[in-house]
């Protein structure tokens, strides 16, 4: 007898630094998105998959955090994130732990009020508060919207995510799966590691700079005859002044930027790799739509 199974999209939503990217790699078991303490990490729409071969497949998108854009490049993040909600079968909301609904909350709930879509409020960090607050906070949301499940967890520790596959099923539609079984991102390898490259420069550089940078791979091909991996990248900075800090006091910086990449992208693509870092400066590119675009930022425009 054929498995009835069920598949669909869920999109994991919030304001920036919630967790999103963390509670995604966490589900899936895997590093696909990356993340950093700093906001507006996740740039793009990521899709990964996952599979229970007996119940069917959720596809999950991280999207950029919701904020109120400063320059083209926010806008287009903003408008990736919103406009996931119209496409999906499932929202999760993640929120901090707080009595307090603040004004970037009040825009997300504006937002989920125009939508029919099951929403599932996910209170993450729950590992920085004491346990009985818990039941304050989620009172606190519940008085605002009507959500399917409200889950209380810490994606970075791992308490109680393991009960999520099994709430988002309950909502998905019956169908066959959109992946392969052993799927799990529909993002390019290169992809990845451009962007593996910007989390470990995000983690290494001051809070200024790590905003306006961006990567691009020049070159990404495996040697004849061996296992090496040859990589050429290039980070793109906004100012010649952060080019200097990027680079570092006898080009310090890079190096630990480039051992620090490499050693992830070895783990990622499971080979030995050798990796090239060199630094260039567009001023702007943030606010250019062109240079946007050529790094990569504007891929699902066309299906606005």
């Amino acid at each position: 007898m054929e498995k009835i199974l069920k598949s669909g999209f869920v999109t994991l939503i919030g304001r920036p630094n919630v967790g999103k990217s963390t509670l995604m790699n966490r589900l899936i078991g895997q590093k696909i998105a990356i993340t950093s303490k700093k906001p507006q990490t996740t740039r793009n729409r990521i899709q990964t998959i996952y599979t229970d071969v007996e119940r069917g497949q959720i596809v999950f998108l991280d999207t950029p955090g919701i904020h109120k854009a400063k320059n083209k490049l926010g806008e287009y993040m903003v408008n990736v994130a919103e406009r996931t909600l119209k496409d999906v079968d499932v929202i999760l909301w993640l929120v901090e732990p707080s009595n307090f609904i603040g004004a970037g909350e009040q825009h997300i709930l504006e937002k989920l009020r125009k939508t029919d879509t099951p929403v599932i409020l996910i209170i993450n960090k729950i590992d920085t508060i004491k346990k009985e607050e818990v039941l304050g906070f989620i009172d606190t949301y519940r008085k605002e919207y009507d959500f399917a499940e409200i889950v209380p967890l810490s994606a970075l520790r791992g308490e109680n995510t393991e009960i999520l596959p099994d709430l988002i099923f309950k909502y998905l539609p019956y169908g066959p799966m959109f992946y392969e079984e052993d799927s799990i991102t529909d993002q390019p390898e290169r992809q990845i590691v451009a962007e593996l490259i910007r989390e470990k420069s995000l983690h290494a550089l001051d809070e200024e700079i790590p905003h306006g940078i961006a990567v691009t791979i020049e070159r990404m091909e495996r040697r004849r005859k061996s296992e090496i991996m040859d990589i050429d990248a290039t980070i793109i900075c906004e100012r010649d002044s952060h080019k200097g800090i990027i680079i570092g006091k006898g080009g310090s910086m890079l190096k630990k930027i480039g051992t620090n990449a490499r050693f992830e992208i070895e783990r990622f693509l499971e080979c030995q790799v050798n990796l090239k870092l060199w630094v260039k400066v567009k001023k702007n590119w943030r606010d250019s739509d062109f240079l946007i675009k050529n790094f990569g930022y504007c891929k699902d425009e066309e299906h606005s």
